[in-house]
């Protein structure tokens, strides 16, 4: 079973801010594979189905961002996944919005949310995709908190579906070849609005 998390902040008063892009990441996986993320189970929200060919769990935590490890930590224990069957899905100020990155592991970059992943995983080594929100300015909570610019729109939606196909090409091929096809910059010209 893999477990495919997204990271967020539960209720509308976070609903679409920059912190929340792994939420919107898994409301777009669920949509496209008819899974319903709205079991509650381990402090999270989760959904059962199929993505890719594999059993998936997707989860979204309800226990707000700096505190994600605890239940991502109970689901794999439930669910018997490894850390290697765990994908988080989290957003990172230090790449530029439209980006994403794929990694098999490492610290969490100042991200608290990784942070508390690491600390009740007890390892680094799960992966994740980052999704680029821009570089913080001014105060880090009310920058993260907050919803993208008109401009920056049509970057992170594109990021998202992005980050979605990244996902499936993960669970079906493997890391490598997803992380060979996107941890490149995006084409200006393949960006959609």
């Amino acid at each position: 079973m893999k477990l495919i998390v997204g990271i967020g902040n539960p209720g509308r008063r976070y609903a679409r801010t920059r912190h929340n892009v792994g939420f919107d990441v898994i409301d777009l996986l669920a949509k496209a594979h008819h899974i319903r993320v709205l079991r509650r189970c381990c402090r999270a929200l989760i959904g059962q189905g199929v993505v890719a060919g594999q059993e998936v769990v997707m989860v979204k935590p309800q226990t707000y961002v700096n505190l994600s490890g605890g239940a991502v930590a109970e689901l794999a224990r439930r669910y018997g996944a490894g850390t290697e069957d765990v994908l988080v899905i989290v957003d990172d100020a230090d790449l530029p919005v439209g980006r994403i990155r794929i990694r098999t592991g490492g610290s969490s970059g100042g991200h608290k949310g990784l942070k508390s992943i690491i600390d009740h995983l007890r390892t680094q080594e799960f992966p994740r995709i980052r999704i680029g929100i821009g570089t913080m300015r001014g105060d880090a909570v009310d920058y993260v908190l907050s919803k993208f610019s008109r401009a920056d729109q049509p970057l992170i939606r594109s990021a998202m579906r992005t980050a979605a196909e990244a996902v499936e090409m993960l669970l079906a091929e493997g890391i490598e070849p997803a992380m060979n096809k996107y941890n490149r910059a995006p084409d200006a010209d393949t960006i959609k609005s």
